[in-house]
């Protein structure tokens, strides 16, 4: 029997921050997961404290990127891996209103720090600006990929990772800690996405999952090296490759991709870019989003050794490190989890 402080179930986003959380506080894990869920591997990976639809500020922005470019740069230490590219995020200005609206945005309370009163004139004829841009500050990619490839190597190098399917039968709740096949944990968490709609003890959460599909272009005459935000974002990556994203559909709870989303994403590009591309990528996953818009972390009602850590949507690069230390510090310090996102929200 192996003794261990936790058990991870799930190594996308949330799985490895919570990961990262228990690693510097000293304590021992080993990590379930069957990579089934794809939502964090194929996430555009951006971090942007501006909701760019309505210019308005992301909620705890500031808390959020305190705590999570530190923890980003120690992992790219620990891992020898680069995660953190920082690129600034332009905003397309489409008409004298947006422009207005943008200047009203800057006077914001939780805007100022990163939205300045001014409009950028880019001269790109492969981009169609007749009313110049906006420039967020504070703004970056994290290459999802990359980490959860980097972090699941390490844990593969140490023994802590299972690669199978969890199989939630196989729990046996002691009076102290679980018991999981050959393997006995103080506590463990469910880190898995939009996997947790086959989780019988969190399964009547109001997780919705929304699909999103995201293209990887080969455009070599557009020459941007900001991410671009207009219909949709197109995110600079190397040699003119150029990530476009996201669909949002509610309905379909597949990750295989569809025609219909290239042909939206390419309809939505060709609104703002004026030059010849190619398709080379196309891929898809479920977001694990919640109907408030806000995580869900908590303690299960009846087994005390049960803990979630989900509902990331559609900033989790974000999000994740915030609401790991948060999950953590309640388990290992007794402090209180926020109502906004603490799961017993839904508990009536």
């Amino acid at each position: 029997m192996k003794k261990v402080d936790y058990i991870v179930v799930g190594s996308g986003l949330a799985g490895i921050m919570f990961c990262d959380v228990l690693m510097q506080h000293g304590k021992t894990f080993i990590v379930v997961d069957d990579g089934s869920q794809k939502s964090s591997i194929v996430a555009g990976g951006l971090y942007n404290p501006v909701v760019l639809k309505r210019f308005t500020p992301v909620w705890k922005s500031k808390e959020q990127l305190d705590l999570a470019l530190p923890r980003y740069k120690s992992l790219e230490k620990n891992l020898k891996v680069q995660l953190d590219y920082k690129v600034p995020v332009y905003r397309l200005l489409a008409s004298i209103e947006e422009q207005n609206n943008w200047f009203l945005a800057s006077d914001k309370v939780g805007l100022s720090d990163y939205i300045k009163p001014e409009i950028h004139k880019i001269e790109n004829k492969s981009i169609k600006s007749d009313f110049g841009f906006g420039k967020v500050l504070h703004t970056g990619r994290i290459d999802t990929n990359a980490l959860i490839h980097a972090f699941k190597k390490e844990l593969r190098n140490n023994n802590q990772l299972v690669e199978t399917s969890f199989d939630y039968v196989a729990i046996q709740f002691n009076k102290s800690d679980v018991t999981y096949k050959n393997i006995e944990a103080q506590h463990i968490v469910f880190a898995e996405g939009f996997g947790l709609k086959q989780n019988p003890f969190f399964n009547h959460l109001p997780l919705k999952g929304t699909k999103g599909e995201l293209l990887t272009i080969y455009a070599p005459n557009l020459n941007i090296d900001f991410v671009l935000k207009s219909g949709a974002f197109l995110i600079p990556l190397w040699e003119d490759n150029y990530i476009v994203g996201a669909t949002y559909e509610w309905h379909d709870k597949s990750n295989k991709t569809t025609p219909a989303a290239k042909t939206e994403l390419i309809d939505k590009l060709k609104t703002f870019i004026d030059c010849d591309f190619k398709v080379v990528d196309q891929v898809a996953g479920m977001r694990p989003t919640v109907i408030d818009r806000r995580p869900l972390i908590g303690q299960h009602e009846k087994y005390k050794q049960v803990y979630m850590l989900n509902g990331l949507g559609t900033r989790g690069v974000m999000i994740a490190p915030y609401v790991a230390k948060k999950l953590f510090d309640f388990i290992e310090n007794s402090v209180e989890i926020d109502s906004e996102i603490n799961i017993t929200r839904f508990s009536n």
